[in-house]
């Protein structure tokens, strides 16, 4: 049987990452291969109703050990892995019996993981840390999290006699760019509630994520050879554009200075030209009515600049991304409390926290499915001096069958 660490290595090594700017689901097909694969692997370890749609969504079932009939639950993680930094060539490397201190990465020797940065590393001394070259990101975010589940199901197919009722596995594809659940048949699926594995460090049970939107800010000028800019009356939609950058507040609602529940506006993406540019913006809160403020701090903004440069355009369009999971999370109260009894089952103190971020388990809890997320030893997201714990891996591993018993006791009504 693939070891726990075997898993997240061959997961790793294949580039899956979304792309915003496609329209195909999923975003790349390069995702595929691993969904596939996923697939292919479920079949081998003996889960029931295994399959692999067009979208590369991945569904199994590990079978009920209970002779009553007990609520089927949901183990979902995500295939695909951010677009902000390149998974191409993933080369992970294995720290065995960690000495402590900072970690260079071989790849990049400018890159190093800092202990001052990263201070969970002061209780791992002593474990298998894996990180990447620093050349690339991991992927940890969230193949640590696909395979911590496929462990825990070849776990519960290996050992018959833990008595639990029915495991959905779930995995889903361009989570990253907040397209989780597209083509996601909740019918088919099935399920009382739902766990992503998709969070931080060891014994975390998130139930908040925050309110999500995306702004897309456009500015339409007019262009000219710059030889005659003046006389032809040249609008430079790159400068108007620098300036509405530039009025987005700096000392508060950027991620840069903001932490806990503070919200936050964050431009990631700018393109164009003198003709037009654009840039898109994250809209970020925990409270879900101030979205709204948030959105209207950028539409006066391009008043202002419209009234300043008055042949320019200035767009602001909003699209809705993700809800907090926290008021869907009530119609399922047992949800948490299950989490909570199986991270103590598991050996561990439960932290309940929130996410500063979102998850597919977002928008399920909203459609109806509710779906905490728990830690899947992951560190550092979406970055070059990414990180897992192969410890927290496997504490994950223990927390999610003693979630499979502690349901596995529960009757349908």
């Amino acid at each position: 049987m693939d070891t726990l660490l075997e898993r997240l290595l061959r997961y790793v090594r294949i580039d899956t990452q979304s792309d915003e700017s496609s329209s195909t689901s999923p975003s790349t097909a390069k995702q595929l291969t691993l969904s596939r694969m996923l697939a292919d692997e479920c079949r081998a370890l003996g889960l029931d109703d295994v399959s692999c749609d067009e979208h590369g969504i991945v569904m199994a079932t590990v079978p009920a050990t209970v002779s009553h009939t007990a609520p089927t639950i949901v183990w979902n993680s995500h295939v695909d892995t951010s677009p902000e930094y390149t998974a191409v060539n993933v080369r992970p490397v294995v720290h065995e019996k960690y000495r402590g201190g900072d970690i260079t990465l071989p790849g990049d020797p400018t890159k190093v993981i800092r202990v001052a940065d990263n201070p969970a590393l002061t209780g791992l001394v002593g474990t298998t840390i894996i990180t990447t070259d620093g050349t690339t990101l991991l992927g940890g975010d969230d193949k640590a999290g696909l395979a911590v589940i496929m462990t825990a199901a070849a776990r519960l197919m290996a050992d018959r006699s833990i008595r639990h009722g029915p495991v959905r596995v779930l995995f889903t594809v361009d989570e990253e760019i907040g397209r989780g659940i597209v083509g996601l048949d909740f019918e088919k699926l099935g399920g009382v509630c739902g766990y992503t594995l998709d969070s931080s460090g060891a014994g975390i049970v998130d139930c908040e994520t925050f309110s999500a939107d995306q702004a897309t800010v456009t500015v339409t000028g007019i262009n000219s050879h710059p030889s005659e800019a003046k006389a032809k009356g040249m609008v430079n939609a790159v400068r108007i554009l620098g300036k509405f950058l530039a009025k987005l507040p700096a000392d508060r609602l950027a991620p840069e200075v903001t932490e806990q529940r503070e919200g936050f506006l964050h431009p990631y993406m700018i393109e164009g030209g003198v003709a037009r540019a654009s840039v898109r913006i994250i809209l970020r809160d925990f409270e879900t009515p101030k979205l709204a403020d948030h959105a209207q701090l950028l539409r006066s903004i391009a008043v202002e600049l419209e009234a300043e440069h008055p042949r320019a355009k200035i767009e602001v369009a909003i699209k809705r991304q993700y809800r907090n999971m926290r008021d869907g999370l009530e119609k399922e109260p047992r949800a948490v409390a299950k989490a909570v009894e199986a991270t103590r089952a598991a050996g561990m103190e439960p932290k309940l926290d929130i996410i500063r971020g979102g998850t597919d388990g977002a928008l399920m809890t909203e459609r109806g499915l509710p779906c905490p997320n728990l830690s899947c030893g992951q560190h550092n997201p979406h970055s070059p001096l990414e990180w897992a714990s192969l410890k927290e891996m496997e504490q994950a591993v223990e927390v999610l069958v003693q979630l499979a018993l502690a349901w596995g006791r529960e009757r349908l009504e």
